[in-house]
């Protein structure tokens, strides 16, 4: 609408400056995502499936899909770095099918059951583990300095305690850790096979004291139950 003309015809200025407003709002929205769009933003990728399911510690048929999956331990490789978390352990895995098969996956179809105890493990959604992740490279700047100054006596502590200063990993670089470790996540809903992530599950022992491990698969596709190697 031309403002011009539309003063001749007598509207008001208000209704003028709305249609106007109205009018290039329309032509600056973006097109809509399609239906068979992009990955959402903050979506698990997973990590690149093996060539094959014998490319892992060990492999079971499930129904029409067959499953592969390697214990790591604390240690957490994403494709960009290696972290490592003292609260979980993790396991690869990976979820392979024929050609062009699809699978509903979920991390509730796992558990992983340590030194043969009845109830296992359930898997965790990644998100659980961002609190204890550390990265093994990343040192503070600035060592942490003892604070030399006597603790008061009224809660038993003796004269000489000390108190250490905690240095935190910046913000920024604690971020981009705990993205790496999404993207490398098992992906979740309906997917094309095959597709392969991490597992996680809460164990704060050591591995050392792991004897025999098992993970367990349960989902639409079948079960099976795999023996890994601590």
């Amino acid at each position: 609408m031309r403002i011009s003309s539309a003063l001749r015809t007598g509207l008001p200025m208000a209704l003028i400056l709305l249609g106007a407003m109205c009018a290039r709002a329309q032509v600056q929205e973006p097109p809509a995502a399609d239906a068979a769009g992009k990955e959402a933003p903050g979506e698990s990728k997973g990590m690149p499936p093996r060539a094959t399911p014998a490319d892992y510690q060990a492999h079971a048929q499930a129904g029409a899909v067959t499953v592969g999956a390697e214990f790591i331990g604390h240690s957490v490789p994403t494709p960009e770095a290696t972290y490592s978390t003292e609260d979980f352990v993790v396991v690869e895995a990976g979820i392979f099918g024929p050609p062009d098969a699809r699978a509903k996956l979920s991390v509730g179809d796992f558990s992983l059951r340590i030194n043969g105890k009845k109830m296992a493990l359930p898997s965790q959604p990644y998100g659980v583990t961002f609190s204890s992740l550390k990265d093994p490279e990343w040192e503070p700047p600035i060592k942490p300095k003892e604070d030399s100054k006597p603790t008061l006596d009224a809660g038993g502590g003796k004269a000489n305690d000390t108190f250490k200063t905690v240095v935190r990993m910046p913000i920024g670089l604690k971020r981009t850790m705990q993205q790496r470790v999404q993207r490398a996540a098992m992906p979740e809903g309906d997917r094309v096979l095959p597709q392969a992530g991490f597992l996680f599950f809460e164990y704060r022992g050591k591995t050392q004291s792991i004897h025999s491990l098992e993970l367990v698969y349960s989902g639409p596709a079948g079960s099976a139950t795999l023996a890994l190697q601590p």
